[in-house]
Order: C-alpha cells, then structure tokens, then sequence
C-alpha cells in the first residue's frame, strides 16, 4: 500500500550523535509534507525532551514519548498517560542500584538523579535541554514514575541487569535498551508500537501505510506493526535482521537516505506507473 505516515525514533536515527538535527534531515520532513506524507515521532525521551524538535521540523501530529508510555500534542499537551506501576518502579531500582547503574527517574513533570555527576548525566542534560533534580531518596515520586533508566558504562553488567530485571517485572512493565548505555522501564501494556495503533486510528490510516525508522531493541515493537521498516546503518544486527530494509547511519544522514531511496522514490513509481 503507499505510505501515507513516516514515524521516526528519535536517537540514533532521526538526530546525529551529538543529538543535533542536519539540513538533510529537515530538508527530507519538508519533502514528505509536500509529498503529503504525515510526519512524526516517538522517542524514549521526555515530553520536554521533544520541544525542540517540534519546533525545528514544524510537527503537527501526535507523538510519542516514554517510549510510548505517553503520547502528546505538539503543544506537549497530554493525549494519553501510562506510568509505571509503583513496585515495579521500587523492584527496578533495586536491581539497577545493586548493578551498579545509576539510577533516574522520570515524572511526566521532572528527571530524577541520586548522583548529577554520574555517567551520561551531562549527554542528558544535552540532550533533553533540561536539568535534573536532585534527590537523596527516589521512594516519595514513585507513584509519577513515567520511566525508570539505569544508565551505566558497562554494556555487559547493564545487559546482565536487562535479563534479571525482564525475569523479575514479567509483565509489571517493559523493559528494553534505548541506547546501549541505557535501560530503560516503561508503563505495562504500551510502547512504540502501541503508539502505531494510536495514530493507525487516530489518523484513519492502515497500519500497512505506515513506515518507520529506528535503531534501537525498543524499535522493534513498531517494526512488527508497521508496513514498511528501516533500521539505521548503526543498528545491531538483530534490528537490522528484523526491518524490510537498511539505510545509512545516523552520521551519514541515513534518515534523509532512507526519505529519498524508499519512501519518496516508491511514491515517484507510483505516479509514473
């Protein structure tokens, strides 16, 4: 079916690694808007994490944030919440701490830290364009727990954390990778393809009309759902095995290539044929 929404990932697909947006990059949403392809994102990131884009590329759909644990307006108005059930938010930080990770916790409102000067704190601050607060005990914000993230230069004992915090949570919660130096916890039941769903209805569009990007383990949910999915050049392989096909990386301009070679130029065969 021809695509009628692109849905992009955020880090590691649509911003370059120093989390900044290329010409190519807009200059690639501008196209699919005169192409009348829609255009949005989801992303692992905060609402506030998101303000930025909104404004660069012009967005006007429904976007996901949380890793779909919530789903917002441009406005950053909330359309839909899902928080993380207060024990699985309690048994989360329990695992990553005795892992050695540092801990975060994300309201719909603030990020948490126990330590500002942890590992990949500054990344986030930059990253989000937003500063942390500081606090000496978690327990008094759990019950607004958005997302749980045990941050940690240690890929392995932060994989090994991943396996024990997935046995433990069950179905309590969502637990996936955003980054390989993140892991991250999420609401039950909701996640980037959930967010398809949403826009599939929303938007009165089929989900076999629906393309996405990613680069990341917590992608593969919307890749099941969509019609058509593209893992960036620096996905692991097993994103790449899972999507219909490949692009350049994040620092090639793989979003715009991808925009270009298999969105625009199917439309382009479309109109000829």
């Amino acid at each position: 079916m021809p695509i009628k929404l692109v849905v992009s990932d955020v880090d590691g697909t649509l911003v370059t690694p120093d989390k900044s947006l290329t010409d190519a990059t807009i200059r690639a949403v501008q196209r699919l808007r005169e192409h009348g392809i829609g255009f949005t994102i989801v992303s692992s990131r905060p609402p506030a994490g998101i303000r930025m884009l909104v404004e660069t590329l012009g967005l006007t759909l429904p976007i996901g944030v949380f890793n779909g644990g919530a789903i917002v307006q441009p406005d950053l108005s909330v359309l839909e919440q899902h928080l993380v059930p207060a024990a699985a938010a309690r048994c989360s930080i329990d695992v990553l701490s005795q892992c050695d990770a540092a801990v975060w916790v994300f309201t719909p409102e603030a990020w948490l830290v126990r330590d500002p000067l942890s590992a990949y704190v500054a990344l986030e601050r930059k990253t989000i364009l937003a500063e942390p607060e500081v606090v000496s005990d978690f327990a008094p914000h759990l019950a607004r727990a958005a997302k749980i993230v045990g941050s940690a230069t240690d890929f392995e004992r932060l994989s090994a954390a991943e396996a024990t915090l997935r046995q433990a949570l069950g179905t309590q919660a969502f637990v996936a990778r955003s980054q390989p130096y993140y892991l991250d916890v999420t609401a039950p039941d909701v996640d980037k393809g959930t967010v398809l769903d949403f826009l599939s209805r929303r938007l009165a569009v089929a989900p076999e009309s629906i393309a996405v990007l990613g680069d990341m383990e917590n992608d593969l949910r919307m890749f099941r759902k969509a019609g058509f999915s593209i893992a960036m050049g620096n996905a692991s392989a097993d994103v790449k095995r899972a999507a219909d096909c490949v692009t350049a990386s994040n620092r090639e301009d793989g979003f715009a290539q991808a925009v270009e070679r298999h969105i625009l130029a199917t439309v382009s065969r479309e109109k000829t044929g």
